[in-house]
């Protein structure tokens, strides 16, 4: 569902096209139930000021707090780090602090609203700290007690009802888009995963993926469960560009408090290992997120040349299948 033509002509209900909203009410109607998937939990990924631009990052991260609304608070969802929402913007002392994006509580405040006969549950991180609290989540949605799930990568593995007829990916760009060579593969697994909930039991389901990149070639795999496609071109994209399987990536962690002193030596350490491997050294730069508070870290990167045997690569890429169906 190419959703970027809906926002265009303001069809888009929130975070849900028509056609959604139309399969789902039917599914209500039908007494079935509903899976919708957002891998991102919180209410919103971050938040803004409209006058300014300034966004709340974490003192120990370097990333943009998660809204979490039950608790109104901002929280890294790396380090565990709050910080309380502001009412001005510290930097301008604008009021205007607007949402940026949305996550599984955000999709739970905004289904309440459009179906409230329905009875809805959300199944992530905050919902499901202890096993007691997950267990109840997993035993009402298979008892019929719950009408709509909405969940992140919770939902996706190892489930099985016996009602479920309508899954919802709401948002399959923040996965393509991840700054991660494996973001591809790792997107067609977990939706392919997801898109399994629909139609078990020998009954045939309804999948709505919404996206806004609808020519990429992962979502047209993912809609034709063509997984040898998506393997022989990530192969080839991976051989091309000199990463895994076909080359090894080194990582070199350097971390100290003292940031100063910590570029000083990344660069040297750059630099040493530059007159040993020449251009495949990468670097340094600072990893997006630090997973030890008050440390400053640099990453130095090397690139390992030796190519995999012949048929190593061919026999990893043929192991997935058989793994994902013992699961």
């Amino acid at each position: 569902m190419d959703i970027k033509e809906l926002h265009r002509k303001r069809r888009m209900v929130g975070q849900f096209s028509p056609l959604l909203i139309q399969y789902m009410k039917e599914a209500l109607e039908q007494k079935e139930q509903v899976i919708l998937f957002q891998n991102r939990r919180g209410f919103a990924p971050m938040i803004e000021c409209r006058t300014c631009g300034w966004v709340p990052k974490c003192k120990n991260c370097d990333v943009s707090l998660t809204y979490h609304k039950g608790i109104n608070q901002l929280t890294c969802h790396y380090c565990g780090y709050t910080y309380q929402l502001p009412k001005s913007c510290p930097a301008c002392e604008g009021t205007e602090l607007v949402n940026r994006g949305f996550g599984t509580e955000k999709i739970e405040d905004d289904i309440k609203v459009l179906f409230p006969e329905a009875a809805v549950a959300r199944m992530d991180l905050d919902t499901t700290r202890t096993r007691a609290a997950y267990e109840k989540i997993i035993a009402d949605f298979e008892q019929g007690k719950t009408d709509i799930l909405i969940g992140t990568q919770m939902v996706s593995k190892g489930l099985d009802f016996d009602h479920v007829s309508i899954v919802g990916i709401l948002n399959a760009d923040t996965m393509l888009n991840y700054p991660d060579f494996r973001s591809y593969e790792r997107a067609f697994q977990l939706m392919a995963q997801v898109a399994g909930r629909a139609g078990r039991k020998n009954k045939r389901g309804r999948v709505v993926l919404q996206t806004k990149s609808i020519d990429h070639p992962i979502i047209h795999q993912v809609i034709g469960n063509n997984y040898e496609e998506m393997v022989d071109g990530q192969l080839a994209e991976r051989q091309m560009f000199h990463y895994p399987p076909y080359y090894r990536l080194v990582y070199v962690y350097l971390k100290n408090h003292n940031e100063a002193l910590l570029d000083q030596m990344a660069a040297v350490m750059a630099d040493k290992l530059r007159t040993v491997f020449g251009n495949r050294v990468l670097g340094p730069d600072k990893p997006p997120r630090c997973p030890y508070p008050d440390i400053i870290h640099q990453k130095d990167s090397v690139e390992d040349r030796t190519e995999c045997p012949d048929g190593t690569c061919a026999g990893i890429a043929t192991t997935y299948p058989e793994r994902d169906a013992g699961r």
